[in-house]
Order: structure tokens, then sequence, then C-alpha cells
């Protein structure tokens, strides 16, 4: 019976032992696990927060410039690049009240410009600054400037303004060319659309060649269109290559609500080039003359001509010198036709806008040749271009 209990007594002993050796076991490796957490969150503080999160079980988190790719990079280094070069234009119109004759300022319109050069020239679309009264010019830096007008070309839908700013604000755009431009390159508008300032949009040559018509009445031609959004605001703003440089002015969309419908026109480049320096210089342009007035294209039509009908000429006149005759009228007061125009140099003429824009392309004092249509026989003269603004 003794031996009995005294077994039993020795199993109990073990038992409690058991039991309380792996408790003190469970409580070391608690202990050890804390101790560890404790040494991994020191690490984990001691670490920048870049750090922290590159540290993660996946190391898949990367900054975010390293991500972009490199057509990315590319624009948005254009970007950067381009647009202290733009800025936002506000036009106003001053009115007198009938009542008490005060003066007061009405806000007319909005528009962008780009800065043409260090002496504080603008650029921008005569449409932009049309019938305004004031203008300000609001540079990147958000710095607002009070701006003249130097001059302006209608026909062209340019016209440059200028501020007194100082030199280390000014970053003229960089120019490049138009006339060797392909349809499906990439382009590239900064402007001002609804007001909202230093916008960028992008998209491609949709087509070249194009011609709209101008302010003045005169068409616009070899006019690039691009699917780039261009939206009211965004006129006189710069159309840019990759490469960002300057080549093409946008200056209207086509649009039945007004807002871009994937169609936008911009002057090229090359037209830019020769008009604004004669602008900054004299204010206008001086174009090549023939010295002559044409009839309307009414009496065309009415007589079933093609080409201008020449209605009189100025007296001592380029025409005037070359023999050109034009439009008189008998005893009765019956009309005899002058001489009609068909050519200048080779390049048939059919109209009034196609003599101008012909004629743009030669220089005052520059000799051409005329082709004329004279009593139902072609006659060609040579006479010198004078100058006219």
């Amino acid at each position: 019976m003794k031996v009995k209990n005294l077994r039993f007594f020795l199993w109990i002993a073990l038992i409690a032992i058991g039991f309380l050796a792996g408790s003190i076991w469970k409580s070391n490796s608690e202990k050890d696990a804390d101790s560890n957490s404790e040494a991994r969150l020191v690490k984990l503080d001691e670490k920048t927060p870049n750090e922290q999160l590159n540290s993660s079980s996946d190391e898949r988190a990367t900054p975010a410039a390293s991500r972009l790719k490199s057509n990315e990079l590319a624009t948005i280094n254009l970007f950067e690049n381009a647009a202290p070069s733009v800025c936002y234009i506000t036009t106003s119109n001053y009115r007198q009240s009938f009542f008490s004759m005060d003066v007061s300022e009405i806000p007319r319109g909005t528009g962008s410009g780009f800065i043409w050069n260090k002496d504080g020239h603008i650029v921008t679309n005569y449409h932009v600054i049309q019938g305004a009264d004031r203008a300000t010019v609001t540079l990147a830096d958000q710095t607002t400037w009070e701006a003249k007008l130097v001059g302006s070309a209608p026909d062209k839908d340019l016209a440059v303004l200028k501020i007194d700013a100082p030199k280390s604000k000014l970053r003229p755009i960089p120019r490049g060319g138009s006339d060797q431009l392909r349809v499906g390159q990439s382009v590239y508008a900064i402007g001002n659309p609804f007001g909202l300032d230093q916008t960028l949009t992008t998209g491609i040559v949709s087509a070249l060649g194009r011609e709209i018509e101008s302010a003045g009445g005169i068409p616009i031609r070899d006019v690039i269109q691009t699917d780039a959004a261009i939206n009211p605001g965004n006129s006189g703003g710069p159309l840019l290559d990759s490469s960002g440089e300057l080549i093409g002015v946008n200056t209207a969309i086509y649009s039945p609500s007004g807002g871009s419908a994937g169609i936008g026109f911009s002057i090229p480049v090359n037209v830019v080039k020769w008009v604004i320096p004669e602008l900054i210089r004299d204010g206008k342009i001086t174009r090549p003359s023939l010295n002559l007035e044409l009839t309307p294209t009414s009496w065309v039509k009415r007589y079933g001509l093609e080409g201008p009908l020449v209605m009189g000429v100025t007296p001592g006149g380029a025409a005037d010198r070359a023999g050109i005759i034009g439009t008189k009228r008998d005893r009765d007061g019956n009309a005899i036709l002058g001489d009609i125009i068909t050519a200048l140099n080779g390049a048939k003429v059919s109209s009034y806008e196609d003599l101008i824009l012909e004629i743009e392309k030669y220089k005052p004092g520059e000799k051409i040749t005329v082709d004329l249509l004279r009593e139902g026989k072609s006659i060609q003269v040579e006479l010198q271009l004078n100058g006219t603004k």
C-alpha cells in the first residue's frame, strides 16, 4: 500500500516539474520575441520614410520620377522649359457714364501670348487685342505689366505688344521652322484656355496648307491644322514641336459650339518670322505694291471674267510706268474694260485675294513679270514693285 502511494506522489511531482519547466520556457521565448521586435522597430525608426517604404517585403514601391516613361519625361521637360516664355493677356475698354461722367473700366477678353525678345516684345493674335483700350500681360511668375501696342497686321492676325519688365524676367521662346513640317508629327500647345493659365495640350499635325480668313478679310494661307486642344483663350499662344521650338501661333478653332472639336489652326512660324520684325520696326507690314486699283469682285462676276480687273492706276506708279491700263467709260457711259491680271511671274492669279497673297512673296524694288489680258489678247509686261504700308 505504501509503495503504491509513493508511486502516485512521484507521478504528481514529475507532472508539476514538467508544467513549471514549460511555463519558464514559454516566458523566456516571449521575452526574446519582444526584444527582437523592439530591435527591429528601433532599426526601422532610424530609417527615412523612403527607406522604410522601400524595405517592405514586396520591394515594389519606387520614386514617382523613376516610374515615368521617357516620352513622359520629354513632355514634362518641354513644358517646364517653354512655360516661362508664355504669358496671359487681358484686355478692357473704358466707358464713361452718361449721367455722372465717371469713367469705368470694363473687361473685354483674354488671350495668350509669348515673349519674342529681351526688349519686352510680346507676340499675340490681332483679334485678341482688337478694339481694346487697355491690355495687361501676366508673366509665368504671376507678375502683371501694363502693355502698349507696338504694331498689328490684321491680314495675318498678328500683333506685337511691349512691356517694361526687367530682362531677367523675360525668356524669349526659341523659334523653329515650318517648311519641313510633316503630317503626323507631335505638337504641343501652351496657353490660357478659359482663363486657366499655363495649360498644356498635345496632339499631332493633322494637315498642312490650310487656308483661313483673317480679321482683315484676307485669307491666311499655308496654315497648320492640329488636333491639339485649342479653346477660347488659347489664341496667340505658341504651338511647339517636340524639340520645344516655335512652329506656329494658335489662332482659331473650327467648332459650332465654340469649344475644341479636334480641329485647330496655327499661323506658321515662317510667316511670323517676317511679319513680327516689320511690326516692331514700322508698326505695320510694308507690302510691295503694283500701285493700281482693282474693280469690285461683283464686276468681275457680272462680266464673266476670270482674274482681277484693273479699275485704275496711280499716276507715276509701278503699273503706270509698265503701261497697264485701267477701266474707263466712253462718252455714252459704257464701260471700256481695262487690263485683267492673269499671272505674276508665271503664278496664276484668279482673284483679288490671289493677287494680294502672290505679291507678298516679293519685296519692294523687285522686278516681276505680269501677264495681262487686254481686249481678248494676252500680253506680258515687266514692272518694278513699289512699297506701301
